[in-house]
């Protein structure tokens, strides 16, 4: 006999049935089924195969049950491991309010993990911002860090703050990393710069993924660099690193490709070619051409492209004024500009818009999807968490009709929107 004063026991995870196309790690299932409890997927696949002991006659129930409508698809929550911030909200101003604001818009529009992107700073600065960011990740609305400098060239700051700019200073970037407890995944440096080896070991010594960027090298100083990186990588042990080191925003930041001055975009495609390491495109139409988006997967495959929107607290917004931590920025047309100096300060757009231009460009959609969830999972360790509509992961999928126009955000099982 039941004790009717007995306390109530655990609550039922919630079920959630999604029946319709959905893409998967083997491509797109039309005839698809996805099975959500609690935070995580219990089932991803041809909807006439599922047969999970979970799941009763009930649970068909039209509350927990979603049929798609024509045209209509899933795909996994996007990952974007270079952002600044949106909505108004941003992460190099350090402000813990600022950044959830953020946050939340980000989540809601498709991009259910991220890093917070800082810029150049001071380091009082800097260490500040590290800490709102690092409890924010052990909160799990954040995926890590990306620290985009100090360690940069002065000749490629574009809208980096030259006055913070450093040569790479190991106790500071020991301070940086001590502050981070953890929580920094990533970290842009440009490799001409005295002290740049050693800051290469000491990132990869903690786990801390060195990503080339904001650079006037040479081809041969980029190569050497990325391979002293990927080697730091693969000697760690570290869970949660990829093994291998990533590129900040091909081709931005750096001195474009020529003939008879290669520079650091030939390096970085060779190592991304061979798997040795992944680029960032901020494939927006304003950072990059189409053509050369699409060119860039066609050398180098997406297996070795994270696409990123380097986005700032414009993105979702109407043209007007900003900041980008403390330097003023207008938007025009949609297009983010420092106003000290006219360089391109950051992107307007969303991940899902990115991916939505990539296919633009020319790349096929699996691929484009592949370069915004797979790969920069795996940049974070993260592929057997998130990235992908796989049985244990954790549930975040979107439900995009045709033209991948946005319908709904799941996050760990929870509907956003």
């Amino acid at each position: 006999m039941t004790d009717p004063n007995a306390a109530p026991g655990p609550a039922e995870p919630a079920k959630t049935l999604i029946l319709g196309p959905i893409v998967t790690d083997h491509g797109l299932v039309e005839d698809g089924l996805l099975a959500v409890e609690g935070d995580r997927i219990v089932y991803s696949g041809r909807a006439d195969h599922f047969d999970e002991p979970g799941f009763t006659s009930a649970d068909l129930d039209p509350a927990n049950l979603i049929t798609l409508p024509a045209g209509h698809r899933v795909i996994p929550g996007l990952v974007d491991i270079h952002n600044h911030g949106g909505n108004g909200g941003d992460f190099p101003s350090g402000d813990e309010a600022s950044a959830r604001t953020a946050v939340e818009f980000l989540h809601r529009a498709g991009t259910t993990t991220l890093l917070a992107s800082m810029v150049t700073a001071s380091a009082e600065d800097l260490l500040k911002g590290i800490g709102v960011y690092a409890k924010m990740t052990g909160e799990g609305l954040l995926a890590g860090i990306h620290l985009e400098g100090p360690f940069l060239s002065h000749a490629r700051c574009g809208a980096q703050n030259p006055a913070f700019l450093l040569d790479p200073d190991l106790v500071l970037a020991a301070a940086l990393i001590e502050a981070g407890q953890g929580a920094i995944a990533t970290m842009t440096y440009a490799p001409e710069l005295p002290g740049a080896a050693e800051l290469v070991d000491l990132l990869t010594a903690h786990g801390v993924t060195p990503s080339v960027g904001h650079t006037d090298c040479d081809s041969a100083t980029a190569a050497e660099s990325l391979a002293q990186a990927r080697d730091g990588l693969d000697s760690t042990g570290f869970d949660g690193v990829s093994g291998r080191p990533t590129v900040t925003h091909l081709f931005n930041g750096m001195p474009p490709m020529h003939h008879r001055s290669p520079g650091p975009v030939a390096a970085c495609l060779r190592a991304a070619k061979a798997g040795h390491a992944a680029v960032e495109l901020v494939a927006d139409n304003t950072h990059l051409d189409p053509e050369t988006v699409k060119t860039v997967f066609s050398l180098v495959g997406a297996a070795n492209i994270a696409l990123v929107t380097d986005s700032m607290a414009a993105a979702g917004l109407a043209d007007g004024q900003y900041m980008l931590g403390p330097s003023p920025v207008t938007v025009a047309g949609g297009v983010a500009t420092l106003d000290a100096t006219g360089s391109i300060a950051g992107g307007t757009a969303t991940l899902l818009d990115v991916v939505r231009r990539t296919v633009g460009a020319g790349v096929k959609f699996t691929d484009a999807l592949l370069s915004a969830t797979v790969v920069p999972a795996e940049v974070l360790g993260l592929t057997d968490e998130l990235g992908s509509l796989r049985r244990g992961l954790r549930a975040d999928a979107l439900i995009v009709a045709d033209g991948l126009e946005l319908q709904r955000v799941m996050r760990a099982g929870e509907w956003l929107n």
